[in-house]
């Protein structure tokens, strides 16, 4: 049977997509759920690579780097920009849901939604910038007003995948001593808090208990984008085109990096973001 991983790797103009943004190559878990749970929809996928890690941005600097991309993403047509990044959904969607033609969609609802359902002790690793927003425990609280929740910042984790060292004796290292709070407070579900950190589940998997459930919010998140694209009348219903891949840094070091998620070498190009009125403050 044919992955159809495989058979997206030209880089091509067609329909109306739907646009897929993160720093890196995180992002690439919510495109292997749309290549999952929407077959025909085409993808245009953004890494905003020059800039990553988001973690330690200011909201400022997020902010004006979500308009940026959701500017860019809007000549190239778009009908949909899914944020694959924990810290500009937890940052930046609210602000600028409405200032776009597109719907806008984010990972941190439909994430606490999914971890809500299933219990009420939860831990979320995330970036710094994500835990400070609060974003995920307010949104459990909302939903489920009894649990409890924890977070732990995890800043080397990104580095750690964009690097390709997950499989480094430190990245197990690392890993037990962000994950030893939530081990101490007895969590029983897990929450991805950033679209990096799925890669990094063979590490986890072996340093929680082995009845551990984890969220990928990548995973709610294609299934809300489902129901919204079924609302509008634009789900497609004609084979997808391949997907287009951009980055605004060096496209080779993302090509080396997601062939190992995607499968195969993707065709990348280098593109200049377009530049805002109004500048970030660092």
């Amino acid at each position: 049977m044919e992955n159809p991983l495989h058979r997206r790797h030209a880089v091509t103009v067609g329909p109306a997509r739907i646009g897929i943004f993160d720093s890196g190559v995180g992002g690439l878990t919510v495109l292997r759920e749309i290549y999952r749970q929407l077959p025909n929809e085409s993808v245009l996928y953004f890494g905003d690579t020059a800039r990553l890690p988001y973690g330690a941005r200011s909201p400022e600097e997020i902010l004006y780097f979500v308009r940026q991309i959701l500017t860019w993403m809007a000549s190239q047509n778009v009908k949909m920009v899914m944020m694959a990044c924990n810290t500009s959904s937890a940052l930046a969607l609210d602000a600028v849901q409405p200032e776009f033609p597109f719907p806008v969609l984010g990972l941190i609802r439909p994430g606490a939604q999914a971890a809500a359902r299933l219990s009420q002790r939860i831990g979320v690793i995330a970036t710094q910038a994500t835990v400070d927003s609060g974003a995920y425990p307010d949104a459990i609280y909302e939903l489920a007003p009894g649990s409890q929740v924890w977070q732990v910042s995890c800043p080397k984790f990104v580095p750690l995948v964009e690097s390709n060292q997950i499989q480094q004796p430190q990245a197990r290292q690392i890993a037990e001593t962000y994950l030893q709070p939530l081990m101490a407070a007895r969590i029983d579900t897990l929450i991805y808090g950033c679209t990096h950190y799925p890669h990094l589940a063979p590490v986890l998997k072996t340093i929680l208990p082995a009845s551990t459930r984890y969220i990928d919010p990548a995973v709610s998140m294609v299934a809300a984008a489902a129901q919204e694209l079924d609302a509008l009348g634009l789900r497609s219903t004609s084979p997808a085109w391949s997907t287009e891949f951009c980055v605004s840094g060096p496209a080779p070091g993302f090509k080396r990096l997601a062939v190992q998620w995607l499968g195969h070498q993707p065709q990348v190009s280098q593109i200049r973001l377009p530049e805002l009125t109004v500048k970030p403050v660092s």
